[in-house]
């Protein structure tokens, strides 16, 4: 590893004095190809969202979940999540798993969705095998169902977080902006490809034949396709384990004299021994000495420490907390309630009517279409993504963010006023840039800050931090999804009952993102 044809390739490990603010953390250049494989657990993430989407109805109406229940199997996995993600996001920031620190939690999060989808999919099949008793059969059904959906939101939900936290340890700054587009891209395609398998009539097709239901065929699908996309997301880029470095180098020692001034390179993700221990980037990033790590864990996983380091975040960061907030309201208003608006606003349906009556089936042609709206929200997602890339030299991220709320407030005030089938269908399109830019935009901000402080640091002048990492900021960002959903959960249903129309729901979340326009505009802090 000595020679020079191979230093174009890797980038070395050198003193601050060397090499300037961040030479003793520099990353080398991911090839497109490793940005795209970690790409594809939002691929099979948003693949599985889609058939969740549309078969959890179906599904909890099959086994005769009671009316009384339904707020409680939508509620309880936003609540469990924006309670416990910022106490996985900071232990993932402090995990020495010989794996990396992100990968071990990305792939237990990983078979929790496929358990719950195992469970919510195939839980009546389950129970009518194991349990003789057809009065116990319903009770049962009822709770492996529930548990099968609160189990796949719950990790569904979580595991944003540790994703974003993995491309942004193993990226440079570029590199990140890059990933992110790629995320967006392929979540938009993921959900595009499960609204079009959802749609398709297995019951009259062989392969519903063969494995019994529609609800196995979509297990099969969804199984496959999250294996396989989780699989090359873990291989895709190499993640270094966090070692403290070995106890008989003398305390005294700079951070940048532990070998990272050597001949000898160090590929970042390789698990190169220095002596006894292991390069520990993140101390060397923020210039503080080891620490013992049972201190160092124990601190880092009190509640109180979780507290302090969340109380200790810039006021940007929480002002980005609460547009995020503000953004995922909005867009989850729309969205939960789009396929009933289309059928009882758009089409003049009646969901309450008898199954076989001209109004029930008018609403379920209404439903029909409203999934091949969100499909077209996928697909324009994705293909936003791209032109971003291309919009940012332009307009930068403020206009970015910033673009994304006011056509999203416009469309859905437009379609709130003016329903009708084909705008609506046109507008759908304009959800897609909402959606990719809350992908997005939020997280290249949250780069950008820890670039900002980094270089801070380095200059002598920055914030420690607090305990802060990269995967407790995620967290804390990710957390803002599951509170917009309980807003929505426990608020827009009490709002539809009042007005008693669904209309106030496309009305309300058009005001909160023009509201939000206005919040980024003025609160959200950029840099050049």
């Amino acid at each position: 590893m000595g020679d020079k044809s191979g230093q174009s390739a890797l980038r070395t490990y050198k003193s601050l004095d060397e090499e300037g603010l961040f030479g003793s953390a520099e990353l080398p250049k991911r090839p497109t190809g490793s940005l795209v494989m970690h790409s594809m657990a939002m691929f099979g993430r948003e693949f599985c969202y889609a058939v969740e989407a549309a078969y959890v109805t179906p599904v909890l109406l099959s086994v005769g979940l009671p009316k009384s229940l339904y707020s409680m199997v939508w509620l309880l996995s936003p609540i469990l999540g924006f309670l416990l993600q910022p106490v996985v996001g900071s232990a993932s920031d402090h995990c020495r798993a010989r794996w990396g620190r992100r990968r071990p939690y990305i792939l237990t999060l990983g078979v929790m969705m496929l358990l719950g989808m195992a469970m919510y999919l195939n839980g009546d099949a389950i129970i009518s095998a194991l349990i003789a008793d057809s009065r116990k059969k319903p009770i049962w059904a009822i709770s492996i169902t529930m548990i099968g959906v609160v189990l796949f939101d719950f990790a569904a939900d979580f595991i944003d977080g540790p994703i974003k936290a993995y491309l942004f340890d193993v990226c440079t700054h570029q590199d990140k902006e890059r990933g992110l587009h790629y995320h967006a891209l392929f979540t938009g395609l993921g959900g595009a490809l499960g609204y079009l398998l959802g749609a398709i009539d297995w019951a009259h097709l062989e392969l519903g034949r063969l494995l019994g239901t529609e609800f196995q065929v979509m297990f099969f699908f969804s199984s496959l396709v999250l294996t396989l996309c989780f699989i090359i997301h873990l291989c895709s880029i190499p993640e270094a384990p966090l070692r403290e470095v070995a106890k008989n180098i003398p305390p005294q020692q700079a951070p940048q004299d532990l070998a990272l001034s050597s001949d000898k390179m160090y590929e970042y993700g390789s698990i190169e021994k220095v002596k006894n221990g292991c390069v520990n980037q993140e101390l060397v990033l923020r210039g503080g000495k080891p620490k013992n790590p049972a201190e160092q864990t124990q601190r880092t996983m009190t509640l109180r420490s979780l507290l302090r380091a969340l109380r200790s975040m810039p006021p940007y960061y929480r002002c980005l907390c609460v547009s995020h907030l503000i953004g995922w309201t909005a867009f989850l208003s729309n969205m939960l309630f789009f396929t009933d608006f289309m059928g009882q606003i758009v089409y003049h349906g009646d969901p309450y009517g008898a199954h076989n009556s001209t109004e029930f089936l008018i609403y379920q042609r209404g439903v029909e279409v409203g999934c091949w709206g969100l499909c077209i929200n996928s697909m324009f997602s994705s293909l936003y993504s791209y032109f971003q890339k291309a919009l940012v030299p332009c307009i930068g991220l403020k206009g970015l963010y910033f673009l994304g709320y006011l056509l999203f407030g416009l469309g859905t005030g437009f379609i709130g006023l003016f329903p009708n089938v084909y705008s609506t269908l046109v507008m759908c399109t304009l959800f897609g840039v909402m959606s990719s830019t809350l992908y997005t935009v939020p997280f290249n901000l949250i780069a950008v800050y820890h670039q900002e402080e980094q270089k801070q640091r380095a200059l002598g002048g920055g914030p420690d931090g607090s305990g802060r990492g990269q995967g407790l900021d995620c967290a804390a960002l990710t957390c803002m999804v599951q509170l917009a959903q309980i807003l929505v959960g426990g608020g827009l249903g009490l709002l539809v009952n009042i007005a008693g129309s669904v209309v106030v729901v496309v009305i309300t979340a058009s005001a909160v993102a023009l509201i939000g326009c206005c919040f980024v505009a003025l609160f959200v802090r950029y840099m050049d």
